[in-house]
């Protein structure tokens, strides 16, 4: 059985039948499909829409002719059917100053007549590889964009407090730069917003945000998730695959839980910020890269700076700018603001009424403490506009504790002996780590003997 071709589709356009018959026969092992016509128009109403892998086009096809003008030309019409087409032209031996200027006008490479037959192979192969990347990223990009932003967009950072106050200013001016930025917070704070405040602020704006939550991808798929992979590079590896990385090139590079990166690839994410290039997994060749990176973490800047936890010399790199987020309980004068924020956007989101608060219960709201910090304020607001009647809600609406205090560790309830049931234990073993431990994942994930990932799982089980 004969070996499955690499690409799909070449198509070479020459005038000279002994060129498209030897092209043909040489290249029909590495395609798919070889079409060979003797003019562009004819070769364009042949494909039918279809994209090419690779365009071989002569230089001249009148008699006679050697200034390559309508070659040139044709490239640009070929260009402008699809700007993504790679080209590479067909010039007569002595050719340079016209390969010279079809480069110029968006040819990848050429070959000259009469050309050697590894050469005509080993330019055609890089250049429909080049074809396939390009097809890659695009196919990347549209599926990030598709996922960047949530429906409706993302919530706004919502404060006015002095510690607030603080963290705008940082953001207006960190974000015009190409500063690398650090943001630092307990979870719940909102880095994933500040981070979104800064692209839509950059000079990047138009161009992609990329996130990468480094902590809910398994261990062993992080090198092939951030940095890509060529096909054959391990078992399941049957296509070349960009990495995020390469995907938020000319843009953003969000990576969030930075703290989770395994030590071991720590210097391979060095080497992109230091060269700005990427090397897949599995490749010979660094891709060039233009992208800013933000990292978050929740990690305290004591842990971060311990480099049997995290590469000192990465953290230079991603900290050139730190943000460090204030915990709710520190900015508690932001809390009416965030309750009425949140009341109207859920009423609209469950097509209801936006509850009236008491008095009473914005006093509980404000006193509280907030261990999940807004994230958790969010879903507490979530939950009484789904369960609120007609009379305004008061604090017992709210999951809120005595003094809005955490729950201390001895007074956590286990669950009891009686129940076996391994789906309802799990489940309280898992919220009573969370609250044990102010729903740090990091700390309740160490706690319960679990990887972050397995813990971000069990708590989208159980609706936690």
């Amino acid at each position: 059985m004969g070996k499955t071709p690499d690409f799909d589709l070449c198509v070479v356009i020459d005038d000279d039948e002994d060129i498209l018959t030897a092209a043909r026969l040489l290249l029909r092992g590495q395609f798919a499909e070889v079409l060979v016509e003797r003019a562009p128009d004819q070769a364009i109403a042949a494909l039918g829409g279809r994209l090419p892998d690779v365009v071989l086009l002569d230089a001249n096809f009148a008699r006679g002719a050697t200034d390559a003008a309508e070659g040139l030309a044709w490239l640009e019409k070929l260009l402008a059917l699809d700007p993504e087409m790679v080209v590479v032209m067909i010039t007569a031996h002595a050719g340079v100053n016209v390969a010279v200027e079809a480069m110029k006008r968006g040819a990848t490479d050429f070959v000259s007549k009469p050309w050697s037959n590894e050469r005509l192979l080993a330019t055609v192969r890089t250049a429909a590889a080049l074809r396939r990347s390009r097809r890659s990223v695009a196919t990347e990009r549209a599926r990030v964009a598709a996922v960047a932003e949530p429906a409706g967009g993302a919530h706004p950072l919502i404060g006015d407090a002095p510690a607030m106050a603080r963290i705008h200013s940082l953001i207006a001016r960190a974000a015009p730069t190409q500063a690398n930025v650090l943001i630092l917070g307990e979870n719940g704070t909102g880095k994933e917003l500040v981070a979104r405040a800064l692209h839509h602020q950059s000079l990047r704006a138009d161009q992609p945000m990329v996130t990468v939550d480094l902590g809910a991808i398994a261990t062993e798929l992080i090198d092939s998730e951030l940095f890509g992979h060529v096909k054959g590079a391990f078992t399941d590896a049957r296509a070349d695959r960009i990495g995020r990385i390469q995907a938020a090139d000319g843009g953003t590079l969000f990576l969030d839980e930075i703290g989770n990166l395994p030590l071991h690839l720590q210097p391979k994410l060095l080497t992109v910020l230091e060269q700005r290039q990427v090397t897949p997994v599995g490749a010979n060749r660094p891709v060039p890269v233009d992208i800013r990176v933000i990292a978050a973490t929740n990690m305290t800047p004591e842990t971060m700076r311990d480099d049997r936890q995290f590469r000192q010399d990465l953290l230079f790199r991603l900290n050139t700018v730190e943000i460090e987020l204030p915990s709710l309980r520190d900015r508690r004068e932001d809390v009416p603001a965030l309750v009425d924020h949140f009341l109207d956007l859920y009423a609209r989101r469950y097509n209801r009424p936006v509850p009236q608060v008491s008095a009473a219960a914005r006093a509980a709201l404000v006193a509280h403490d907030w261990p999940g910090n807004v994230r958790a304020l969010r879903h507490a607001i979530e939950r009484a506009v789904i369960l609120a009647g007609d009379a305004p809600l008061t604090p017992e609406d709210f999951p809120l504790t005595a003094r809005g205090a955490r729950i201390a560790p001895e007074a956590i309830v286990a669950p009891p002996v009686q129940d076996m049931n391994l789906d309802r234990v799990e489940r309280r073993l898992v919220e009573a780590a969370l609250k044990k431990h102010g729903y740090n994942i990091s700390s309740a994930a160490t706690e319960l003997g679990l990887s972050r990932a397995a813990l971000y799982r069990r708590m989208e089980k159980h609706g936690l």
